[in-house]
């Protein structure tokens, strides 16, 4: 019976989509002209690639874009790092005279002089091969825009290869998957400076090549990321279902959540824990046995508010065009972003518009790879497309994706203490998310391994219903400090849900 609900609403999904779609298109033909004259960015695929999985912008025959809001879209400058003229130099810069030839070995540190460059507010380093990682340091410097203030030497977390979709999924073999660092959130910038040094080998009586490092990854890159302008303020008006500004896809990815808010709304509004219930309980009727007994007293708790990705700006032709589904959510992943700290709750779109333009456009996935966000304030947000109350598959937990959801903080917190705000966001929407599918919050689950550095594929995992992302792969994240502040979550969540 179960089954046959989850082919109803699958369908059910299918058709809101279409007729969505099919509402938008016509108002989309009306932009040909725009949609000609829009320039491309770095980083996007050339033209006339075969059509699936390509973002949706690109592929042929997809729709002009039909824009109705006054944000600009973003940009990503994508530039070569060449040879440092003297690794052994911590102040190097890349020699004049450096080749970016990938026929010679990569050198043991690779840099970008310091130059002015478009406006960006957040930076990475990307590299060709996904499965290659890069030991050494990433570094940057800034330059805060319309200033000649540059800032000091920033580290770059080289370890994000554990975010990611799991080994042998359509989306990890795709081909446009590269290596990437994770992404530091500098603020609006026109200027940078970057250096990569290979980590030196410690071993006794290794020789000076040794001790100079592993070669570095081919065809490292510095991304260069512009999350484009804010998105008009909120507000009724705003608000409003806005159908005839949406293109197909900006309204497919709001359809999934039809039945929480209206087409093309920015928020999806809390609900009492009373109204909650009762949702969930109509949801489950005529179940059967479990539905049942779940009647007198469900353990769900109120739905939170949720800005959607239509609330942070998300340019919906970035993102490939369907959506990836799993069976069911039977554990929470939490994760840092390892972005920095240095933001205002008022800037979290922007940064979230940021991570989503670098894990599509520079790292080649298929869409954001977290499920939500939370930000220091507690706001959450919509994550990858696909429908917050279901299960959707996300790209956060290297092994771990199917059956969870990934809930990332906005920060870093291996240093830093979470926002008491950002932990009891985590317990509000994993009390709501994980009642849906039955889950306790302080409960133990079993996961199936995908693959990766602690658990073989098919190994058969005991982790906790919410877990950190150090749990099912060997990492920092979500840092040392979040760590600590599960179980709080933990607790917190299970007494939201009236355990």
């Amino acid at each position: 019976m179960s089954r046959i609900r989850g082919m109803r609403g699958q369908l059910a999904s299918s058709i809101a989509v279409t007729c969505a779609a099919a509402l938008a298109l016509p108002l989309a033909l009306s932009s040909d002209a725009m949609a000609a004259a829009a320039p491309r960015t770095a980083g996007q695929p050339t033209a006339g690639q075969p059509g699936a999985g390509q973002p949706a912008a690109e592929r042929p025959g997809a729709a002009p874009v039909a824009t109705g809001r006054a944000a600009v879209p973003g940009s990503t400058q994508s530039l070569p790092l060449t040879p440092l003229a003297d690794a052994s130099s911590p102040s190097s810069s890349p020699s004049s005279s450096a080749t970016t030839d990938r026929t010679l070995p990569p050198a043991a540190a690779q840099g970008l002089a310091r130059r002015d460059v478009r406006h960006f507010s957040l930076v990475g380093v990307v590299w060709d091969n996904p499965d290659a990682e890069l030991h050494g340091r990433v570094q940057v410097r800034t330059r805060a825009t319309g200033t000649t203030r540059w800032s000091g030497w920033l580290d770059v977390d080289t370890h994000n290869q554990e975010h990611a979709a799991d080994p042998g999924t359509e989306e990890r073999t795709s081909g446009r998957v590269r290596g990437s660092t994770a992404p530091l959130w500098v603020g609006a910038s026109d200027g940078v400076e970057v250096r990569v040094e290979a980590e030196a080998d410690g071993r006794e009586g290794a020789g000076r090549a040794d001790r100079a490092g592993d070669p570095l990854p081919r065809g490292l890159h510095v991304e260069l990321v512009d999350p484009g302008a804010e998105p008009p303020p909120q507000g009724p008006e705003a608000d409003a279902p806005r159908v005839n500004v949406l293109t197909a896809e900006a309204a497919a990815s709001s359809a999934v959540n039809a039945d929480l808010a209206p087409l093309g709304a920015t928020e999806i509004p809390a609900l009492s824990k009373k109204e909650t219930e009762a949702d969930l309980l109509a949801a489950r009727g005529g179940a059967g046995a479990d539905a049942v007994d779940q009647r007198a007293k469900p353990y769900i708790g109120a739905r939170p508010s949720i800005v959607t990705r239509n609330g942070w700006g998300a340019d919906e032709q970035l993102r490939e065009r369907n959506f990836s589904y799993t069976k069911t959510v039977k554990a929470a992943f939490v994760h840092h972003t390892a972005s920095g700290n240095n933001y205002a709750c008022a800037q979290a779109s922007s940064v979230i518009r940021s991570i989503y333009r670098y894990h599509v456009k520079s790292s080649g996935w298929r869409d954001i790879g977290y499920n939500f966000l939370v930000d220091k304030c507690g706001n959450i947000y919509e994550g990858r497309a696909g429908g917050v109350a279901k299960a959707v598959m996300g790209a956060h937990t290297l092994g771990f994706n199917s059956n969870s959801m990934g809930i990332a903080v906005l920060g870093s917190f291996g240093g830093a203490a979470p926002p008491a705000a950002a932990v009891t966001g985590i317990a509000r929407l994993t009390a709501w998310k994980l009642g849906l599918f039955g889950a306790n919050p302080k409960g133990k689950t079993y996961l199936v391994s995908g693959g990766g550095n602690l658990y073989r594929k098919g190994t058969n995992v005991r982790l906790n219903v919410i877990s950190g992302h150090r749990d099912g792969f060997a990492t920092e994240c979500p840092g040392g400090r979040l760590y600590a502040k599960l179980g709080t979550a933990r607790t917190t969540s299970a007494r939201y849900q009236g355990r």
